[in-house]
């Protein structure tokens, strides 16, 4: 199936446009996080998280004063939002405290929640579940969280240095932190909690952009040896034409399929979905853009180095003394 025929965008020529909206969004997202946070889940926060559902419409603050007047210190600290649908008058409340970390006291905090709803005059409410999450096990899931995405990024490296060339394997990775770094971003200027949820979304986020990378980059390598002669700015953007049918098509089945999770796919994947639906649109304008362009930055846009090695036999062929020998046969003859 071909979308594009003969397609000669020169992509490389918005390179610096790329480059500078990157930044932007980047730094946009680096003073929200200075002067917000980034909001972590209770896997990573350690806590107690609580669904509650009303048997009668209840507002956020309602829910929060009658915790604030029976909760001690539960004005500032505990975090309320409707679960799911508005309708189903159901809300996630959060208490970053949790009793012991073994133990019948560990569930102390839901019971202390549940007392608080009850003394507010709420009505009657059915819990529709509940998750503890202690600091021990928070700080450990996150020190597993950071290392699963540093060895994802030296196995890449590795993978593409070892498959390609080393400037190829410098590309991929700065376009995969691109696309980590333009995705928190967006999690934290709409502040999505950073969950387990949400690290799996970005670990698959960094091997589908990756594997679109890897596509384009066998391309260009093929490229570099049928268009020797050529520079490599050319070289490039011949590949990323050649592949941008595939990539299309690849890339919108996959954002089409994010977007119906994002918004089918239930409250507990809302921010998975979400990072899927911003990490396959960076991920794929990082392939075409960001990581043609590191490598064209890291190599030059001269001829590639097939050319400056190409064989002194073929630019002599013309020099062959065929239409000379002609006329001195005639100039003997008579």
């Amino acid at each position: 199936m071909h979308i594009f025929k003969n397609t000669h965008y020169d992509f490389l020529r918005w390179r610096w446009h790329a480059i500078a909206v990157s930044w932007a969004i980047i730094i946009i997202g680096a003073v929200v996080f200075v002067s917000r946070g980034m909001p972590l889940g209770i896997e990573f926060a350690g806590g107690t998280a609580i669904v509650e559902k009303f048997d009668q419409p209840t507002s956020t603050e309602q829910v929060r004063s009658a915790l604030d007047k029976s909760l001690a210190g539960g004005g500032g600290e505990v975090v309320i939002q409707p679960y799911g649908n508005r309708s189903l008058n159901q809300y996630l409340i959060r208490v970053p405290t949790v009793g012991a970390e073994s133990g019948s006291e560990l569930s102390s905090e839901q019971a202390k929640v549940e007392n608080a709803l009850k003394q507010g005059g709420l009505g009657n409410f059915t819990p529709q579940g509940a998750q503890i999450v202690g600091p021990a096990v928070g700080k450990e899931l996150r020190s597993k969280a950071l290392l699963a995405t540093v060895f994802s990024l030296a196995g890449l490296l590795a993978y593409i240095a070892f498959r390609f060339q080393f400037s190829f394997a410098v590309g991929a990775v700065v376009a995969t932190i691109h696309d980590l770094l333009v995705t928190l971003a967006f999690l934290v200027i709409f502040r999505y909690d950073m969950s387990l949820n949400v690290i799996a979304g970005i670990l698959t986020i960094t091997g589908f952009s990756t594997n679109d990378t890897i596509v384009i980059f066998d391309r260009i390598r093929e490229n570099m040896r049928s268009l020797r002669r050529d520079k490599l700015g050319h070289v490039i953007n011949v590949a990323i034409n050649q592949t941008l049918g595939r990539t299309i098509i690849t890339s919108g089945t996959a954002f089409l399929t994010s977007i119906a999770l994002f918004l089918f796919g239930g409250e507990v994947l809302h921010g998975f979905a979400f990072t899927m639906v911003v990490g396959i649109a960076t991920g794929t304008y990082s392939s075409v853009f960001i990581a043609a362009a590191i490598i064209s930055f890291w190599r030059g846009t001269g001829p590639t180095r097939a050319a400056a090695h190409a064989p002194a036999s073929a630019s002599a062929a013309p020099q062959q003394p065929t239409r000379k020998s002609k006329p001195q046969r005639k100039a003997r003859a008579s």
